[in-house]
């Protein structure tokens, strides 16, 4: 027993080692590389969703952007959770708290199960009258309620899942999570076409299939911990009592409730504002969401690789480190979203035709709105690690601030605003304005930041020559 502690003591050294000694921009890459992947397969198997259902017809087309916006909430819930115990737990792990690390870790897993039940309930006892609220058509209403129950079944999965994927990120095992997330991934971009067309499912199978794969990638994730392949435990005698590490969980993870939740309620707003306009502008802008999510999830991805770094560093105090770790994270993801941009900008209606082909104005619509999202990419590096970066470090309200902004503090008054200025063209810029005025926002805050931490880290070499 005492060899078996000692080996998993050198096992926990090596991880503190690689993650506060090795080069920094071979080591975000190394961590960003799987979670890049785990990021762009979860894009991929959505956008699969919207691709395979926009072949049922505009309104079914629609009713996937309809039901996002619940899936948004859903996310909300776990991504606080997962993104909480996930910051919280790099820090710990880097002060080498390894106990309370397992502490965290548990303590938010059995409460992201708690929560995504209480989700299903509630969603499945609001029925039709939820899908209205959240933007639903008449025509598209059906559709939308087909595909909702069963996403709704799901919610505690997706919830954990979260949880799951954000430990074995913030432990520097982000190529486990990858194997996770891409399998079940695979799974429903094979299973789309089979529920949908061969089994004669219609818009359901869609949402079985994702139901399908959020269990598979729930199931190896969980494996991985009870297999002892994590350095954090999980385990129902471990979930704390104490009212404080919820508190750390929740007020960590708040930019993350504040991000997820905020992008569900400027979803339902984007839709009810290109209702006006038809099931065109819904399903049109449904389309550009999904694009734009797989563009923007590989700077999300990366950025999840950069996070850990960030923890670890701060906690051990090397923050000469976390400078470099930023630096490298902001030129890498500048020049990839803007080369994606100029492609995006190019391609726009070749992209849009491949989900409705025969439908010119769903085309002419979302590569209109595509290509003032593109404008904008080269600036959402900023944004993302600074969100980024507050949260890892323990500000919370710098995170939750800058979190707010890009889809609440702007978004949502340019949805109202700019609409009733322009028409259907104030609803096809409204991402754009919102994504330019978040980068802008977020500049004196990084500059405090790193203000800060070059003063913290002068106050810690001046100790020494104190005493």
């Amino acid at each position: 027993m005492g060899l078996k502690k000692m080996e998993e003591m050198t096992a926990q050294e090596k991880q503190f080692h690689k993650m506060t000694e090795t080069p920094v921009p071979g080591l975000v890459t190394k961590l960003a590389v799987p979670t890049i992947i785990s990021m762009l397969t979860t894009a991929i198997y959505n956008m699969a969703d919207t691709f395979f259902v926009s072949q049922l017809g505009t309104s079914a087309a629609g009713a996937v952007g309809i039901v996002f916006s619940l899936m948004a909430l859903i996310q909300a819930v776990g991504f606080m959770l997962g993104m909480g115990s996930g910051a919280t737990i790099s820090r710990l792990l880097g002060q080498q708290e390894n106990r309370e690390a397992n502490r965290v870790g548990s303590t938010a897993f059995f409460t992201a199960l708690f929560f995504g039940l209480l989700l299903t309930v509630t969603g499945l006892s609001w029925g039709s009258d939820l899908m209205r609220l959240l933007g639903a058509t008449e025509t598209i209403l059906p559709y939308a309620q087909a595909y909702a129950q069963y996403i709704l079944f799901g919610a505690p999965v997706m919830c954990a899942s979260f949880v799951l994927n954000n430990i074995l990120r913030s432990q520097g095992r982000a190529t486990l999570s990858m194997i996770g997330i891409a399998t079940g991934g695979v799974l429903n971009i094979a299973l789309d076409p089979l529920c949908i067309f061969v089994l004669d499912w219609g818009i359901a199978g869609a949402a079985i299939a994702t139901l399908f794969s959020q269990c598979l990638s729930f199931c190896i994730m969980l494996f991985f911990f009870l297999s002892g392949k994590s350095t954090v435990r999980i385990s129902i005698r471990s979930v704390s009592r104490k009212p404080g590490v919820y508190w750390t969980i929740i007020k960590t993870g708040l930019p993350s409730l504040f991000r997820q939740g905020l992008a569900s309620i400027a979803t339902v707003a984007l839709n009810v504002s290109a209702a006006v306009y038809g099931d065109a502008a819904v399903a049109a802008m449904s389309i550009v969401g999904r694009i734009m999510m797989l563009i923007g999830s590989a700077m999300i991805g990366f950025g999840q690789g950069y996070m850990p770094v960030v923890g670890f560093n701060y906690g051990a105090k090397r923050f000469d480190r976390v400078r470099q770790a930023f630096r490298y994270a902001l030129v890498v993801g500048t020049a990839f979203l803007t080369v994606l941009g100029v492609v995006g900008f190019i391609l726009a209606p070749q992209l849009m035709a491949l989900f409705r082909a025969d439908d010119q104005a769903v085309i002419e619509i979302g590569a209109f709105a595509m290509r003032a999202q593109c404008l904008t990419l080269m600036f959402q590096p900023v944004s993302v690690l600074s969100n980024m970066t507050f949260q890892t470090v323990g500000r919370s309200w710098q995170a939750t601030f800058v979190s707010s902004c890009r889809q609440g503090v702007f978004f949502l008054p340019f949805i109202y605003l700019l609409p009733a200025l322009f028409g259907l063209t104030g609803v096809e810029i409204t991402q754009t304005a919102a994504d330019f005025c978040t980068f802008l926002c977020c500049i004196p805050f990084l500059v405090r930041f790193f203000r800060d931490l070059r003063k913290e880290e002068d106050l810690g070499k001046a100790v020494p020559a104190v005493r």
